[in-house]
């Protein structure tokens, strides 16, 4: 729907379809590559110029805290000497704040297409900062999580960091995208109250790229401590279970021993306790005191040897 509410006519349209987007191009005469352009999703922020027509894309970001996703959406910004199109994809939140602001700010007005450009870009950059505090918030809990122990945090690192680098390379490309727009003040006649809106707004994705920097780096961090930590438990684990089985070790090894001082005996025992009459020694007078004295000086041989393997 085309509004006039600002002195520059805007039209917006909402996630059109391709046949949408063919009539605007067809009405506008744009180029071919433009075309494909405006067709195309998932796409990091960009600047180009057609002609007379100034196309950007934008990356407009939110925070979603339950599942730690940066969710982002797009702005295409169609800019030409006396009008501006704006084709928005998903969340459309800065595209209602940059129209908002056009309205409420009428002296914004006499600074023509460029004001609405700089609304848009600034909106944008605004939805920035609570994703960062999100970001930083979720990677405070990362942090203590480590330390807790908690096996499932590596999956949570490993996730938020994928999410980080997104957002990181969305915020880089958001300032070659003001980079060149800088490049074209003195060409294009930018005025210099606009030029100074638009330096506020690089200020601010300047901020925002230095905390997903750090953002980076802590995650690569914690991964690293998280990875230390993690085989300290399971050498610490592997070494109980040595302990465990030495323990084991030296039990059987006592059982064993023992049981051989007591066999020994047993041994001796049921030999003359055969009762055959053709035994040797059987009717000896000397033969209990012999079989009494045999038993011991088995057992304290054993007792001795294993005493000294230390078995027992």
């Amino acid at each position: 729907m085309l509004m006039t509410a600002t002195a520059t006519p805007w039209l917006n349209l909402a996630d059109p379809s391709d046949e949408r987007v063919e009539q605007l191009a067809d009405a506008l005469n744009l180029h071919d590559l433009l075309r494909e352009d405006l067709q195309q999703t998932n796409q990091l922020p960009k600047l180009e110029r057609y002609g007379d027509t100034l196309y950007a894309v934008l990356n407009t970001a939110l925070y979603i805290d339950k599942t730690e996703e940066v969710q982002f959406a797009e702005i295409h910004v169609l800019m030409g000497k006396d009008q501006v199109v704006t084709i928005t994809r998903g969340n459309t939140s800065a595209y209602e704040t940059a129209r908002k602001r056009m309205s409420e700010e009428p002296e914004l007005n006499e600074f023509g297409p460029e004001a609405v450009l700089y609304a848009v870009l600034d909106a944008v950059v605004d939805e920035y900062t609570p994703v960062v505090r999100g970001v930083g918030r979720d990677i405070s809990e990362i942090e203590c999580q480590v330390f807790s122990g908690d096996p499932a945090v590596s999956r949570r690192i490993w996730g938020l960091s994928g999410q980080v680098a997104r957002f990181d390379r969305s915020a880089h490309a958001m300032q070659e995208v003001l980079n060149g727009l800088k490049r074209g003040f003195t060409t294009y006649l930018v005025p210099e109250q606009l030029q100074t809106y638009l330096r506020d707004v690089g200020d601010h994705l300047r901020a925002v790229i230095d905390s997903t920097t750090h953002f980076r780096d802590r995650l690569r961090d914690v991964l690293t401590i998280n990875a230390t930590l993690v085989s300290q438990r399971q050498m610490e684990e592997i070494k109980k279970l040595n302990e465990g089985a030495q323990s084991e070790n030296e039990a059987t090894k006592r059982i064993s021993a023992w049981a051989a001082i007591v066999f020994v005996p047993s041994i001796v025992s049921g030999i003359y306790g055969m009762n055959f009459d053709n035994m040797p020694e059987l009717h000896w007078q000397y033969g209990y005191l012999f079989s009494i004295g045999l038993m011991v000086l088995a057992t304290l041989g054993l007792w001795v040897m294993f005493k000294v393997k230390k078995w027992i």
